[in-house]
Parts: structure tokens; sequence; C-alpha cells
């Protein structure tokens, strides 16, 4: 099968300057840059898609994988994806979304946003894309984002994976002080300083945790590991505090992870005794499923693992969902070669 690829091969120093102003050359070979419906920038996108599913051929619709950079990252990240799209017969797209997370423009910014939803656009105007299978994929900061635009743009998705995403913005400020980490700065880059009065609108409406009853219909898959927090720099909370907003959102409280269990988890790395049994032996996995439960729409798996993700693991379970119809959370099968992979920071 034929592809059309277009791609940034970025050098370091074109990277920083992407993060520190809107991108208008970068240094590349065949730029695709898809102008903002913001505010008329031309950004940058990773695009790619069987020639055979171009705009104005004959033929069936295909799949569209979106893939959403980590924190610190940039679209170059999406070069890794290519290869699984392209197995799959998908048209591919890996916006910008305004860089690295260290500028208002960015971090789930009106702006970034939008950018993601302009790839989104761009990608449909030139292949012929299956409105049902529009399906959404981060780790890290892209988790982050990807659970942003859950909310944000629910009617689109057919299916969004968050792999250890951030959730509340104020509180891994608090955690990133604590570990002395860069990533306490870099909020404050994005929302004009450390969490105050005065701050707290910025952090809030950047922050997932608060917005996710919105996405209460979308097939959503979140994945964090028992170690992340300690090995990693995004503890469990953040992901079993969204899981806990999508099953209130679908008025299932009973689903819940109680504050107990969530606080255990956090300082002990492991899983509570209480809900051991909770588990699943899950084939498309390399990483032993710890813990596992779904609320409707929504599903966490807490992993034997760290700050990482399985992208095989990922699509095969995006690959079963379709727009507006109920999640596939069904168990399959090991026929797709697993993957695991350190989510960039």
């Amino acid at each position: 099968m034929r592809f059309c690829f277009t791609a940034f091969l970025l050098a370091p120093f074109a990277l920083l300057q992407a993060a520190e102003a809107p991108a208008k050359s970068p240094t590349t070979q065949h730029p695709v840059f898809v102008r903002s419906s913001a505010d008329g920038s031309e950004q940058p996108v990773i695009w790619d898609c069987p020639d055979s599913a171009k705009a104005g051929l004959p033929g069936p619709a295909v799949p569209l994988l979106v893939m959403l950079h980590s924190w610190s990252g940039s679209l170059d990240q999406g070069t890794g994806w290519l290869p699984h799209a392209r197995k799959r017969g998908w048209a591919f797209v890996a916006p910008d979304f305004r860089g690295p997370n260290q500028r208002p423009e960015a971090c789930a910014s009106p702006l970034a946003s939008q950018d993601v939803l302009d790839a989104v656009a761009y990608a449909r105007q030139h292949a012929r894309i299956d409105p049902d299978r529009i399906y959404l994929v981060g780790g890290s900061g892209g988790g982050h984002m990807a659970l942003v635009m859950a909310s944000r743009a629910p009617d689109l998705w057919a299916g969004v994976s968050a792999w250890v995403p951030i959730s509340d913005l104020t509180a891994w400020h608090s955690e990133s002080l604590a570990r002395k980490n860069r990533y306490a700065a870099m909020l404050e880059k994005c929302c004009g300083g450390p969490p105050t009065q005065s701050t707290e609108a910025e952090y809030r409406s950047r922050s997932p945790l608060f917005h996710l009853a919105a996405a209460a219909r979308v097939p959503l898959d979140i994945n964090t590991g028992i170690h992340d927090g300690h090995t990693g720099s995004v503890p469990v909370s953040h992901s079993l505090l969204a899981f806990n907003a999508l099953a209130s959102a679908s008025a299932l409280p009973k689903r819940r992870v109680s504050d107990s269990d969530i606080a255990f988890m956090v300082s002990n790395r492991a899983v509570p005794e209480g809900l051991r049994s909770e588990t699943q032996t899950d084939p498309e996995r390399l990483k032993p499923v710890l813990f596992r439960r779904s609320a409707a729409q929504a599903r966490i798996t807490v992993f034997e693992g760290g700050h990482d993700f399985e992208i095989a693991a990922a699509l095969e379970w995006l690959g079963r969902q379709r727009r507006q119809q109920p999640a596939d959370f069904r168990i399959g099968t090991s026929e797709a070669k697993p993957e695991v992979q350190e989510v960039a920071k």
C-alpha cells in the first residue's frame, strides 16, 4: 500500500525556536502548514495517508489517528507512530499545537485546541476519512491534551486513549515543586505565574479534571503506571481522579476509586488489597494489569510500570471503537506485537 507523507525533520535548535514563537519556516524538506482558524498563523503538522484514500478518488473511507505530543515535546514525536498507522491502513496526523508547554499559547490554550481541530479538518479535506473512526491518542502531556480535547470536542472522537496524563495542573505544580523538576516553572510560563487567586482561572481552564463531564459519552481509556510519580513525573492520582470525574458524570458514583485507595497507591506504589481482584489478563499488554475498572464509557487501567505507554495496545483498543457507540472494552488477542515505550517528558 502506498502512502502520501509529509513530515518535519527539525533540529533541536529549530524545536526551541518553534516553542518560543509561532512556526514560520522551520528547517524541513516538505512541510505542511495548516492555517489556524483562530489566529491565522501557519501551524506545522505531520500528515500521512494511504495514496488510495486521497480525496477525490473512489473507494472506502479510512480511519484517522490523531497523535498528540508530550509536555516538552513537539510534532516530530509523531514519526514514531507512522509505521503503526500505516500497518493498519489508517490516515495519520500529528499537530504541533503550539509546541512544548512553556508559553501561554501552548498548554491547552484555545489556540492549541483549535490547532488540533484544524489538523483534523485538514485531514478530512485531503483524504476520505471515516467520520465514525477518528481516534485520539497521547501520553503524558499528550494524555493531558487528549483529555482536554475529549471534553472540548466530544462529538468528534470515536475513542480517546490517554496514557499517564496530567489532569490537575495546580496539583501537578505542587508535586513538581516537591520533586524539584522543571515542570513547575513551565506551568508558570503557561499560566502567568504560580497558582494564586489571580491565576486560578488559567490553571483550572487548562486542567481537564474540571471539564471531563462533557466527555462522558466518549469512549475513553485512561492508563497509568503504578510507579509513576516516583520513577516518573505524573502520580497515578491524576489518572484515577480523571476516571472518578467521568464515573460521577455518568451517574455511577459507586464506580469511583476512593480517596483512601488513591492515596495508598500514590504512597505505596501498590494496589490496595481490597482492589486486587479487579484485574484482567490482557494479551494485548506487555505490562501486567494490576487494577482495571470501567464506568459507562470510561475505563481506568493501572499497570505494572512507570511513565510508559504501549502503542500497539492503544491502537488495538482504539480500532474497536466507533463514534457515538458504546465503548468496546472486550479483551482482544495477542496478534498485535506489543511494544512498551517510556513517554518522552
